[in-house]
């Protein structure tokens, strides 16, 4: 394959970009500096305009289209940030898109890409899966001769979100700086590929890293297959980055590029939005934690550098922190969960407490049924830990009230069916 992005193809996304997006800051990040002994500066694309970078791969795709292209209108299909930012660009340009998104999309997901398209966007929901949805895109989009904007397989998708790193080489010059390390969250691979296309003439210094979830981690395997190889199973947590399989086009600037590969823990993921909301008011979405989560991964390998750090977006849904919480505390070890079995007697639980508690632990949930002639019954207990250290004298004062304890966190499938 001939690779057509290079810095100067990025370069003219970047121009056309201008007057559209939002030249995003580059923050120097005091906590997460002192935390690595390090230099971190954070790309805040959760402050873009429909708060991810999708707007600029997808604005700069359609704006490339002939006039003929443009009047028979554009179709993609996507259940979040990518629908956003093609539903902008749309709007912007007066453009009609439609959008295919699967029956599982979240109403403030599909309100948003209303919102961000207005009069220019038609909204179909097909499919149970984001391939069947897919797939009755492609199909409506070939039958009506409309241009399909992919979501990350494109070279003037590719192109567009490279403008960012323009972005970042233009502040940290201003500043008088270059970056030791640039980590790039990926999915399909659309936006590392634009990245390392500009950073490896522009910055030819700087190391890429490539950030994914553990539990969709297509990039690395498809660099380990040495093709583009399809995971047998997604996990969607960190939705944004949850592709299966990566493009043949992104897996070339990949294979060419990137330095190395990180994948983080969906725990891991979950603690980190939890720890850059609280201590620096930043609202990442999981695929935008992604890149400060493997930080801890390099820790060694970054004293002294200058680092940045993508933050892809911030369309995270209010009604998800709970789960993130609880994913975040089962991950650092604080929130443990058990199955015990109780004497069925008035005070067992009195017990349980004064016996098997720490003076800072706490019982987050208790479900037990009573059953019928039995001298003991189980109950689910979750114990929030006032500190992990004390996990060990908690687990041999709960043998010592039942030695058939069963452990529910050290198990996925037990804990995704009691919890």
């Amino acid at each position: 394959m001939v690779k057509r992005v290079n810095k100067e193809k990025v370069l003219s996304a970047y121009k056309k970009l201008q007057s559209v997006v939002k030249q995003t800051p580059l923050q120097y990040d005091q906590y997460l500096s002192e935390k690595y002994k390090a230099n971190i500066y954070l790309k805040r694309e959760d402050l873009q305009v429909v708060r991810s970078f999708k707007l600029r791969g997808a604005y700069y795709s359609i704006s490339e289209l002939s006039e003929d292209d443009l009047a028979k209108g554009v179709i993609c299909a996507s259940a979040g940030n990518h629908a956003q930012g093609v539903a902008f660009a749309c709007n912007e340009k007066q453009v009609m898109a439609t959008i295919y998104m699967p029956n599982t999309t979240p109403a403030q997901k599909i309100n948003q890409v209303k919102y961000f398209g207005g009069d220019y966007v038609n909204i179909v929901i097909e499919g149970d899966t984001f391939d069947e949805c897919s797939q009755a895109a492609h199909e409506f989009g070939a039958e009506n001769q409309m241009t399909f904007i992919e979501p990350y397989d494109d070279e003037n998708v590719i192109a567009g979100q490279g403008s960012l790193s323009v972005e970042i080489h233009h502040s940290l010059t201003a500043d008088g700086e270059t970056a030791d390390y640039v980590l790039v969250p990926i999915g399909g691979g659309g936006l590392i590929s634009g990245v390392s296309a500009y950073v490896r003439e522009a910055m030819p210094e700087t190391k890429i890293v490539g950030v994914e979830p553990a539990g969709a981690a297509s990039m690395k395997l498809t660099l380990d297959q040495g093709q583009p190889t399809a995971l047998e199973k997604v996990n969607k947590f960190a939705d944004g980055t949850a592709v299966g399989k990566v493009g043949d086009i992104t897996f070339q600037y990949a294979k060419d590029n990137i330095d190395r590969i990180e994948t983080v823990e969906e725990g891991k993921i979950a603690g980190t939005i939890i720890d850059l909301y609280t201590k620096q008011a930043i609202v990442a979405e999981p695929s935008g934690a992604l890149t400060v989560s493997a930080l801890d991964n390099m820790a060694e390998d970054l004293v002294g550098k200058t680092v940045v750090c993508i933050i892809s977006g911030g369309n995270n849904d209010i009604n998800r922190m709970a789960e993130i919480e609880e994913k975040a505390l089962i991950y650092s070890g604080t929130k443990q969960y058990f199955v015990v079995n109780f004497p069925q007697r008035p005070g067992a639980l009195r017990e349980f407490v004064t016996d098997v508690l720490g003076p800072d632990d706490d019982i987050a949930k208790f479900e037990y049924t009573k059953k019928i002639s039995r001298s003991n019954g189980p109950a689910l207990v979750g114990i929030l830990l006032g500190d992990y250290e004390t996990l060990p004298g908690l687990l041999e004062r709960l043998k010592n009230f039942d030695a058939n304890y069963i452990s529910v966190s050290e198990s996925p499938t037990l804990y995704e069916f009691l919890v």
